[in-house]
C-alpha cells in the first residue's frame, strides 16, 4: 500500500506528487499514467502560467529549468472586430507586470513543464508508471483500492483524480458532474512569423469566438483559435493553404509573414464542474474537478490552485497525525476550492457567451464597457492582479512563494 496514489501523469498530477512529496518526504507516493511512456514529449501545446503558479514552481524547484524556456507576456491588448473589418480598434490594454521583474504570466510548452516535473519526481524517488490507466475502484474505511488496465491492483490511503475533464476515476467514486457544451471547438497550433512579438499577448473577439495569439520564445506565437465545431472541424481537415489562408484573415500582417510550426489539433469546448471535489478517499484536481472554457487562460491555472491547497491540506494533517485520505481531512480542500472554481467557471461561461455573438446592441455595450475599464487604471491593476492570483487573501503558502 502507497500513502498517495496520483493517477493522471501531466503537469497538475506530477506537481501534486512532488508538492507533498518535498514536505513530506515519508510519504510513499506513486503516479499512474494511462499513455505509454515518451507520449509526453510529442506534446506541441502551450500554456500560460500565471505569478503566482511560477512562485509555486519555484519553490518546488521547477521553474530554474522551465525559466529558459520560458516567454513572459509582458503587454496585452485586446479587440472586438469581426473578421472582415479591416481594422482592429483596441479596446484594451494591460501592462504585463504584477511586480517589479515579475511579469503577470509567461507562456511555456507543455513539454517543457513535464519535462522538469519528471526530473523532480526522479530526484525524489516517486514512481511513475506508465501505459497503466485506473479501470476499477473499492473504497474502503482506511484505504481505496485502484485495479488498474492491466488487471493488477495497488491500495492508497489517499487516490488523487488527475486524469482529464472525463475523469474515470471520478465516475468510479461516484461524483457527478454538471455539464453543458458550447457547441465550440479550440484549434491549438503553433505559428512561426518574420518579426519579433516583443512578449505581446492579443485576444481578439471575434463573432464565433475569440482568437488568441499568446507569445512564445523566439519568433513564434502560440495560437488558440475558437470557433463553431462544425467550422473547426473543416479547418483542421483542409489542406495547409486554406488553413493558413484563413489563419491569415484572423491574425493579420502586424508581424509579417506567418508558416505553420506544429501540429494542429482541435478541442470540444463546454465547460465542466465536478459537483463535489472530494469522497471517501479520493480527491479531483485539476480538469477532473473543473473543465473552463479558454477565454481566460486560467484552465492550467486552477489545477495549480488545486495543487497547491490538496498538497497543503495533506502535508498538515499528516504533521498532526491525522489520516490524509478521510473525509473530515479532504473536506477542508474541498472547501477551499470549491467556491473559486464556481465563481471562475461563470465568469468565463458569461464571457464566452457576451463576447463571441455578433449582436449589435450586446457589441456596443462591451465595446463600452472596455473602453471604460481602459481608462481606469486602478480598476486595470485590480483586474491584472486577480489574473495572476497575487491579489487573493486566502491563497496556499505555494501560491505565495512558501514551502509548506
Amino acid at each position: 500500500m502507497v500513502d498517495m496514489l496520483v493517477v493522471g501523469g501531466g503537469y497538475v498530477g506530477l506537481s501534486a506528487a512532488v508538492a507533498v512529496k518535498q514536505a513530506a518526504p515519508h510519504l510513499d507516493v506513486t503516479v499512474l499514467e494511462a499513455a505509454p511512456e515518451h507520449v509526453w514529449q510529442k506534446d506541441t501545446r502551450a500554456s500560460a502560467i500565471i505569478a503566482a503558479a511560477t512562485k509555486m514552481l519555484e519553490v518546488l524547484g521547477a521553474w530554474d529549468d522551465i525559466a529558459p524556456e520560458a516567454q513572459p507576456i509582458n503587454k496585452m491588448i485586446v479587440t472586438d472586430s469581426r473578421t472582415s473589418d479591416p481594422v482592429r480598434p483596441i479596446f484594451l490594454t494591460f501592462d504585463g507586470e504584477v511586480a517589479d521583474g515579475r511579469p503577470f504570466a509567461h507562456m511555456v510548452q507543455n513539454v517543457t513543464m513535464v519535462r522538469a516535473l519528471r526530473k523532480l519526481c526522479q530526484s525524489f524517488g516517486i514512481e511513475i508508471r506508465h501505459g497503466l490507466g485506473a479501470t476499477g475502484l473499492v473504497q474502503g474505511d482506511h484505504e481505496a483500492t485502484v485495479t488498474m488496465s492491466d488487471g493488477s491492483k495497488i491500495a492508497a490511503r489517499l487516490v488523487v483524480a488527475c486524469d482529464g475533464v472525463r475523469s474515470k476515476l471520478r465516475d468510479l467514486a461516484g461524483i457527478r458532474t454538471v455539464r453543458w457544451d458550447y457547441g465550440q471547438s479550440g484549434i491549438v497550433t503553433t505559428v512561426e512569423h518574420e518579426r519579433p512579438h516583443d512578449g505581446c499577448a492579443e485576444e481578439h473577439f471575434l463573432p464565433a469566438g475569440p482568437f488568441a495569439i499568446l507569445p512564445l520564445s523566439g519568433n513564434r506565437s502560440s495560437l488558440v483559435w475558437t470557433e463553431r465545431t462544425v467550422d473547426a472541424e473543416r479547418l483542421i481537415a483542409t489542406d495547409d493553404l486554406i488553413f493558413e489562408e484563413e489563419l491569415e484573415r484572423r491574425f493579420g500582417h502586424k508581424l509579417g509573414a506567418l508558416k505553420l510550426a506544429g501540429d494542429r489539433k482541435a478541442f470540444p469546448l463546454g465547460l465542466t464542474l465536478a459537483r463535489a471535489f472530494v469522497a471517501n478517499r479520493v480527491a479531483l484536481a485539476g480538469d477532473a474537478a473543473h473543465g473552463i472554457h479558454p477565454i481566460s487562460g486560467q484552465g492550467l491555472n486552477l489545477g495549480f490552485k488545486d495543487v497547491a491547497a490538496l498538497a497543503e491540506t495533506i502535508v498538515e494533517a499528516d504533521r498532526l497525525g491525522l489520516d490524509i485520505g478521510s473525509l473530515a481531512t479532504l473536506e477542508r480542500y474541498q472547501s477551499w476550492r470549491r467556491f473559486d472554481t464556481f465563481r471562475m467557471g461563470v465568469t468565463t461561461d458569461v464571457l464566452n457567451r457576451l463576447f463571441s455573438n455578433d449582436i449589435t446592441p450586446i457589441r456596443i455595450a462591451r465595446d463600452l464597457g472596455l473602453g471604460l475599464v481602459n481608462r481606469m487604471p486602478s480598476l486595470k491593476s485590480f483586474f491584472i492582479g486577480q489574473a495572476a492570483g497575487t491579489v487573493s487573501n486566502d491563497n496556499p503558502r505555494l501560491l505565495s512563494g512558501q514551502p509548506i
